[in-house]
């Protein structure tokens, strides 16, 4: 592979040759970050990738909040939410917050499976490139730390009106995505692919 990579944000080549254990890279034009060298990488995204799952098992397993007023309480589970905006008149939408906060998270960590234990076991398969595009294409249309905060800061209003419980989903659901985003950020593209062209040649 060439010791050049390209700036995701410029588009400047830059040499990322000599990098040693727990250095990074950045771009030298506009300082953009480009790749860092870590010890064991694959080891640690499947460490996240699998607490990630679990926790999203469970956040799909529990109750999510309940709101109770005047006497009266209700309760939703995540895997409702969708539905509740469905029930409102809102098709496209719910069918986007299904796949943003459920579908596309739980398909990258299922792509980084497939991704990262050949990778930490040294093992070339010809399915390993596309697994890899799909991650990194992706990755980006994930919004799980975005609905995590605007759930919080939905509560802050919704304080005033109602008593609201947080569920076990919800610990779940934001523990999912300290790890889905630690998953995500701790797989370096540069040393991916550098890894994936190592295997092939050898």
């Amino acid at each position: 592979m060439n010791e050049e990579t390209a700036c995701l944000h410029c588009d400047m080549l830059a040499n990322v040759a000599g990098l040693k254990e727990g250095e990074s890279a950045f771009c030298p034009r506009c300082g953009h970050f480009l790749t860092r060298k870590l010890r064991d990488p694959y080891g640690r995204v499947l460490s996240f990738t699998i607490a990630g799952i679990i926790l999203l098992i469970m956040a799909n397993s529990y109750s999510f909040l309940s709101f109770s007023s005047t006497g009266l309480e209700s309760v939703i589970t995540l895997r409702q939410t969708p539905g509740a905006v469905w029930d409102y008149g809102m098709p496209e939408v719910a069918i986007m917050v299904a796949a943003f906060i459920i579908i596309i998270p739980a398909f990258i960590l299922v792509l980084l499976l497939l991704l990262c234990i050949p990778l930490h076991a040294g093992h070339y398969h010809p399915w390993l490139i596309p697994v890899a595009k799909g991650i990194f294409l992706t990755q980006n249309w994930s919004m799980v730390e975005v609905f995590i905060i605007g759930v919080i800061v939905s509560l802050v209003k919704i304080a005033a009106m109602a008593t609201v419980e947080l569920g076990i989903s919800f610990w779940a659901y934001a523990g999912f995505s300290i790890c889905f985003t630690l998953a995500v950020s701790n797989l370096d593209r540069y040393q991916c692919w550098e890894r994936i062209e190592a295997l092939q040649r050898a």
